[in-house]
C-alpha cells in the first residue's frame, strides 16, 4: 500500500516505487511513502493563494474555535490511532504523550484566542508618542505574514510534532505544509486523513507530504516560515538551503540536544529528592525506548553519591519490562526501526572510547511478546565517565535511545560547567530542595539552556516532569539545540506574524488599529453609552460627564470605609519631607469617584464590571481640586455564546480619562465591562 499524499485540495498517491515503513515489533511492511512526483512550487503556492487569504479573513477568536473544534472532533476519535502507534514501537504510555498530548496542545492554543483580540491581526504593546504637541506617535502591528509554514518532523512524535506546530500557525492565520518523518508518517497520515474529512480547516490551509520531500525547500519565498525537528546535522544542511538564505526565510531549529538531569548535593540517599531524581531518569530512559529530543543523556551527581545512583538506577531498570506494547506487563517498547537499532550501538562504541557500561548489554537482553529477531527492540544502557572533562564524548555524541551517562562532579560550579559543556541543551532538571543551591544552579546553566525543570517533594505531584514540553512555554534551546523556540504561548504565535512600525497622527493610528490611541479625534452621542448594546459602541465615542470638587470629607469618609489609613490621607502632620503638600486624596477614590460620575444606574445593556487592565494615578489630587472624567470606547472584544441559552455579549475597554481643574490628567485607566449584544 502507498500512503497517498494531501496537496491542491486531493489526496494523491506519489509516483517511484516509495519507500518501505516496518513494523517496530514484528519487522513486517507496513507501507510505502514516497513524494516523487509533487509539484513543490504549485504546492506553496495554492497555500499561499487558497489557505492563507482564507485564514487571515478570520478574527483570531474564529481561529481558536477552530482550533477548539479540530481538538472536539479529534478527541472524539482519538482511540483509533492508538493501535497505528504500536506499530512505530511505543507503549500506550508513549502513544498517550503523542495522541492526547497533540490534541491537548489544539485546545491550549484554542484558549489563547482570549489573549488575542477580535480582530484579524494584533497591536503589539503601547503607543508610542514620538512629539510634543501629541500629534504624532508610533504603534507596532502585527500582520499574519502571506507564506506557508513548512513544517518538517521528527520520526519520534508524528502526532504530536505535527499538531503542536499546526496549532500555532494556524491561530496566527498562516497555511501549513506538514511533513512527518518518512519513517513513521503512516500515522500522521491517518491523523491527516481524518483532519481533512472533517471540514473544519479552509481548504489550502493544510497540506501533507509523507515521503522525503527532497526540494520541498527550493522554492521557499520570503514569506513563508520553515520548522525543523530532528537532527542538528539534518537541521543545519536544511538551514543553509539556497532559497533559506536568498530569502531571509525564518527557519526555527529544534534539534536533538544532550540534555543534563542534576542531583544536587543535599539530595542524599533517604531524601525525597533522591528517589525523585531516580524516578525522574529511570523514566527519561524508558519513556518512547528513550527515542525524545528531552531525553535525559548526561546524569549529573556529587561524587560520592555515585556508586548510590547507580545501584538505585539499575533496581528500578531491572524493574521495567520490555517488550510488545499489546502486552499488558511491557512498560517499554522498541526503537522505531532495525536500522535505528545499529544507529545506537554505534553510538555507545563511540561513547565507550571514555566511559564504561555499568548497566545493560546492547546485545544481550530479554523481549516479552516479540521477537528481538524482527523487531527493533533495544535494552537500556548506563555508562559511567568517570573522568569528565577529559573524557568528552559524553558531551559530544547522542545515541539517540535508552541510553544515559552518569558523570560524576565534586561541587556545584563543576556541576555547572559540566551541564553547559553540552553546548546548548534543550532543557536540563536539577533535583533539590536548597533554594541557595536552585538559585545559584539556574542562573549559571540558563545561557546554556531552553528550560530549566527544577522539582523537589513540593511540587513532585504537579510536575509535568524533565521531558513535556509545555504549549504556554517555549521549547526549543541555544547552540547544539538548534537557537530556535517552538510554543511559548503567544511568543510563538508572534513567529508566524510580522511586526510592523506605524507612524502617524492618532487619528490615523485608531484607524488602521481599531483602538482608541490617546489624542485622537473624539465623538459624542446623545445617548449615554452604557444604554447601547455593543454593536452599536464606536471606538473613540467620548461620554464627557459633570465634575466633582474635592473636599476633606471626601478623603475622610473614603478612609472610613476602606479602611486605608496611609498617613498621606489622614495625617496632615506628617507630610514633612514627602512629595505632598497637603493630605492627598486615595487614588482608589479618584477611580471610585471616576465610576460615579460616568456610570449610569438605569439598567441597560451593560451587565457587569469585567475588570481593569492598566491603571495609572499620574498627579496627586488636593481638597479643593475640581474633576471630571472623559470615558471614551477604546476597543471591543466579541466573546463567544457557550450554548443557546447563553447571553451575547462582548467586552468593552474603556479609557477613563480622569483630568482636573486645568484640563490635566491625574488618573489615566483602561476599564472592562460585560455588554449585551443585539439578540
Amino acid at each position: 500500500m502507498k500512503l497517498k499524499n494531501y496537496l491542491l485540495g486531493k489526496w494523491i498517491e506519489p509516483s517511484g516505487e516509495g519507500i518501505p515503513q516496518y513494523h517496530a515489533i514484528t519487522g513486517e511492511m507496513i507501507a510505502l511513502c514516497g513524494s516523487e512526483g509533487i509539484d513543490f512550487a504549485e504546492m506553496m503556492e495554492y497555500g499561499r493563494k487558497t489557505g492563507g487569504p482564507a485564514l487571515r479573513k478570520m478574527t483570531f477568536q474564529e481561529r481558536g474555535l477552530m482550533l477548539k473544534n479540530l481538538a472536539l472532533y479529534l478527541s472524539e476519535i482519538k482511540e483509533k490511532y492508538y493501535p497505528l502507534s504500536y506499530m512505530t514501537g511505543a507503549t500506550r504510555t508513549d502513544s498517550w504523550f503523542d495522541i492526547d498530548g497533540g490534541i491537548g496542545n489544539l485546545f491550549s492554543y484554542s484558549s489563547l484566542r482570549r489573549k488575542f483580540p477580535d480582530s484579524t491581526f494584533y497591536v503589539d504593546g503601547d503607543n508610542i508618542p514620538l512629539g510634543k504637541g501629541g500629534t504624532f506617535m508610533g504603534q507596532h502591528i502585527m500582520t499574519p505574514k502571506r507564506g506557508v509554514a513548512i513544517h518538517i518532523n521528527a520520526f519520534n512524535f508524528p502526532i504530536w510534532g505535527m499538531l503542536e506546530k499546526i496549532a500555532v500557525n494556524f491561530l496566527a492565520g498562516m497555511p501549513a505544509v506538514v511533513k512527518p518523518a518518512k519513517q513513521t508518517s503512516f500515522l500522521a497520515q491517518a491523523m491527516a486523513e481524518d483532519i481533512v474529512a472533517s471540514g473544519i480547516l479552509p481548504p489550502g490551509a493544510f497540506q501533507l507530504v509523507c515521503g522525503a520531500g527532497r526540494g520541498i525547500l527550493d522554492k521557499l519565498e520570503s514569506q513563508d516560515v520553515v520548522t525543523f525537528t530532528g537532527s542538528a546535522f539534518v537541521g543545519k544542511m536544511l538551514k543553509a538551503s539556497p532559497a533559506v538564505i536568498e530569502n531571509s526565510v525564518p527557519f526555527n531549529m529544534e534539534a536533538d540536544s544532550l540534555n543534563a538531569a542534576v542531583l544536587g548535593p543535599d539530595a542524599v540517599p533517604g531524601t525525597p529528592e533522591f528517589d525523585l531524581f531516580i524516578k525522574e531518569v529511570r523514566k527519561e530512559i524508558t519513556l518512547k525506548a528513550g527515542q525524545r529530543c528531552t531525553a535525559i543523556r548526561r546524569v549529573l551527581i556529587p561524587e560520592n553519591l555515585v556508586e548510590d545512583v547507580q545501584l538505585a538506577l539499575a533496581k528500578q531498570l531491572k524493574q521495567t519490562v520490555l517488550g510488545d506494547p499489546n502486552n499488558e506487563t511491557v512498560r517499554m517498547g522498541a526503537l522505531v526501526s532495525r536500522d535505528q537499532v545499529e544507529e545506537v550501538r554505534n553510538r555507545i562504541r563511540e561513547l565507550t572510547r571514555g566511559s564504561e557500561i555499568v548497566y545493560g548489554d546492547p546485545l544481550n537482553f530479554e523481549v516479552v511478546g516479540g521477537d528481538k529477531g524482527k523487531g527493533a527492540f533495544f535494552g537500556p544502557v548506563v555508562l559511567y565517565n568517570k573522568d569528565p572533562f577529559r573524557n568528552q564524548e559524553t558531551h559530544n555524541i547522542e545515541a539517540f535511545g535508552p541510553v544515559t551517562t552518569l558523570v560524576p562532579y565534586r561541587n556545584l560550579d563543576e556541576a555547572i560547567e559540566l551541564a553547559n559543556m553540552g553546548k546548548g541543551s534543550l532543557v536540563c532538571t536539577l533535583v533539590s530542595n536548597d533554594e541557595k543551591i536552585v538559585r545559584e544552579y539556574t542562573l549559571g546553566a540558563a545561557p546554556y539552556h531552553g528550560r530549566i525543570h527544577i522539582l523537589n517533594g513540593a511540587c513532585a505531584k504537579e510536575s509535568t516532569g524533565h521531558g513535556s514540553p509545555l504549549p504556554m512555554l517555549t521549547h526549543g534551546g541555544p547552540g547544539r539545540a538548534g537557537g530556535g523556540e517552538e510554543m511559548g504561548g503567544m511568543r510563538g504565535v508572534m513567529h508566524y506574524l510580522q511586526r510592523t512600525a506605524v507612524q502617524g497622527h492618532p487619528d490615523m493610528i485608531t484607524a488602521v488599529t481599531n483602538v482608541y490611541q490617546y489624542g485622537a479625534r473624539k465623538t459624542e452621542k446623545l445617548i449615554h453609552p452604557f444604554q447601547q448594546h455593543f454593536e452599536d459602541l464606536e471606538i473613540g465615542e467620548t461620554l464627557i460627564t459633570a465634575k466633582h470638587t474635592v473636599t476633606e470629607t471626601d478623603i475622610i469618609n473614603f478612609a472610613n470605609v476602606s479602611g486605608d489609613n496611609f498617613y498621606a490621607h489622614v495625617d496632615a502632620t506628617a507630610l514633612d519631607g514627602t512629595i505632598f503638600e497637603r493630605r492627598v486624596a486615595h487614588g482608589y477614590w479618584i477611580l471610585s469617584k471616576a465610576a460615579g460620575l460616568f456610570v449610569d444606574a438605569r439598567k441597560g445593556p451593560v451587565l457587569l464590571n469585567y475588570g481593569i487592565d492598566e491603571c495609572r494615578f499620574t498627579k496627586p489630587v488636593y481638597p479643593g481640586m475640581t474633576i471630571g472624567v472623559r470615558l471614551t470606547v477604546k476597543e471591543k472584544v466579541t466573546q463567544e455564546q457557550k450554548d443557546e441559552n447563553d447571553i451575547p455579549k462582548g467586552i468593552v475597554k474603556w479609557l477613563v480619562d480622569v483630568y482636573d481643574e486645568t484640563g490635566e490628567t491625574v488618573a489615566l485607566v483602561t476599564i472592562l465591562t460585560m455588554v449585551k449584544r443585539r439578540p
